[in-house]
């Protein structure tokens, strides 16, 4: 049976116990709803609704009509609201700490209500009833999002206490790129790596570390990328993914890696919490076509734990969200007018972050480019010219900010949240997402509906409009034993 014929089935299931529900008075009294034993929350960090359609129009105008990503076929599709307790617009932290422990906050504010009072996560709560606990991300694991189920801060930058926490929870896996309070301030080495040891957390490092997991007696694990893998957020951060790395970790990695030791380790019952970062990194930076590569990713991720679920269909639930929109990502701008050109994605092969890097690397060359030797470069690196047909103002735009990068070195550079992006870089990729229609808003974080899918053991519970504080109520309502 195909993947989304299965799911039409699940839905017509639940559609038929809704309606059992709606019987007269004297038909017997339907049983008590399951608990799910396994919980999977999936959260697409940035991923508004704006990303999601550009990932499903890019399958179905340019893989298979009939393609539909893994989360859309899932029987309940809703939003939620993400404001915090300080903005309409939330960050990370006050998101995260939304999402993992019920409780608004300000944003910056890391597990941690209003008044800087510890909150306590779903995750925390389940540990201590025995489950098994893994958190998972393509980011650095004391990043925002991860760090909301375990760190109580006030700020979210505090990564040397945020990895302390980490290192005192007792979760018995925890993944991600590296740590970033291994270094202080000033770039020195911290002991954080010695605290997670004294306290029997087994370090492995890369593909090499992921593969020795299933053979590991250590109850509790660090799985992080090599130390001289590159900085804190390059994991998965090349515009094909790191899938085809055979140093680096991709999630997809970590989470197999996770799951084998939840199942060796804690077997009865475990909760996982997998976050894919990257596509908050590209909508950042408004890189368009390397956004819906991310979500793309972000849905074969999805995929197998949807064969986890098909194992273990009436014990899993599976619910994804995002934390917060990013970006403003719009199918569609003022310069396509009623259309958007997916198939330009096609044409790209490197993302903003990785042209900048090579701007800047070109800018330092000794050797002197002229405008032709950039507009091969533009062609083949993303269709410019070639496969995307230039307006003329287009062209001529781009060749006045090479002169300006290049030439006269006058430029202003465009400051992002991870990054600072070259300014000619900013100028190719602004005319690339306008031949592509990818309009965009904003570099930070929009108010926008995040979505929330969800399958399995009390997924109906996630139908309707949420707040994000619903979620892991929700969760706790299936899991936690009174």
């Amino acid at each position: 049976m195909k993947l989304k014929h299965l799911f039409l089935a699940v839905a017509m299931a639940a559609s038929l116990t809704a309606s059992a529900a709606c019987a007269p008075a004297q038909a017997k009294k339907a049983p008590a709803q399951k608990s799910p034993r396994y919980v999977f929350l999936m959260i697409g960090d940035g991923m508004g609704p704006g990303p999601v359609m550009a990932a499903q129009n890019y399958l179905h105008y340019c893989v298979d009509p009939d393609s539909v990503l893994n989360m859309l076929q899932l029987p309940v599709s809703s939003r939620q609201m993400s404001y915090s307790a300080s903005s309409p617009v939330t960050d990370s932290a006050a998101a995260g700490t939304a999402l993992s422990t019920g409780t608004k906050t300000k944003n910056a504010m890391l597990g941690m209500n209003p008044d800087t009072v510890a909150v306590i996560s779903v995750a925390r709560q389940l540990k201590d009833q025995g489950w098994g606990i893994g958190l998972v991300t393509n980011n650095a694991p004391d990043d925002a999002t991860p760090g909301a189920f375990y760190a109580h801060v006030p700020n979210r930058s505090m990564y040397y206490e945020v990895d302390r926490d980490a290192a005192f929870s007792g979760y018995d896996f925890i993944s991600g790129a590296q740590l970033r309070g291994a270094k202080d301030k000033a770039g020195n080495p911290t002991d954080i790596y010695n605290v997670f040891e004294q306290q029997g957390v087994q370090i492995l490092r890369g593909q090499k570390g992921a593969q020795q997991v299933a053979e590991s007696q250590s109850k509790r694990i660090l799985l992080l990328n090599p130390e001289d893998y590159g900085n804190n957020n390059e994991l998965g951060y090349a515009i094909n993914g790191a899938d085809a790395d055979t140093v680096g970790l991709s999630l997809l990695t970590s989470v197999d890696a996770c799951l084998a030791h939840l199942e060796k380790n804690s077997p009865k019952h475990f909760f996982m919490m997998i976050e894919d970062g990257m596509i908050d990194h590209s909508l950042h930076g408004n890189d368009g076509g390397t956004a819906i590569r991310q979500v793309l990713s972000f849905d074969r991720v999805i995929a197998r734990v949807l064969e986890f679920y098909r194992a273990h269909p009436d014990e899993t639930l599976i619910v994804i969200t995002a934390d917060h929109d990013t970006g403003g990502m719009s199918n569609g701008c003022a310069a396509t007018g009623y259309n958007a050109f997916y198939r330009n994605v096609d044409a790209q092969t490197m993302s903003k972050d990785r042209f900048s890097d090579l701007c800047q690397s070109m800018l330092r060359d000794r050797r002197v480019y002229t405008w032709d030797d950039m507009k091969e470069l533009l062609a083949r690196s993303f269709g410019l010219g070639t496969t995307i047909k230039l307006k003329k103002e287009q062209e001529e735009d781009l060749e006045e900010a090479f002169k300006e990068t290049f030439v006269d070195r006058n430029s202003t550079d465009e400051k992002g949240l991870y990054k600072t992006s070259n300014a000619f870089a900013a100028e190719v990729f602004k005319v690339f997402n306008d031949a592509s229609g990818f309009g965009f808003t904003t570099r930070n974080h929009t108010g926008n509906f995040p979505p929330v899918f969800a399958i399995g053991v009390g997924s109906d519970r996630f139908a309707g409009t949420l707040n994000n504080i619903d979620i892991p109520q929700i969760i706790r309502s299936l899991t936690l034993k009174k």
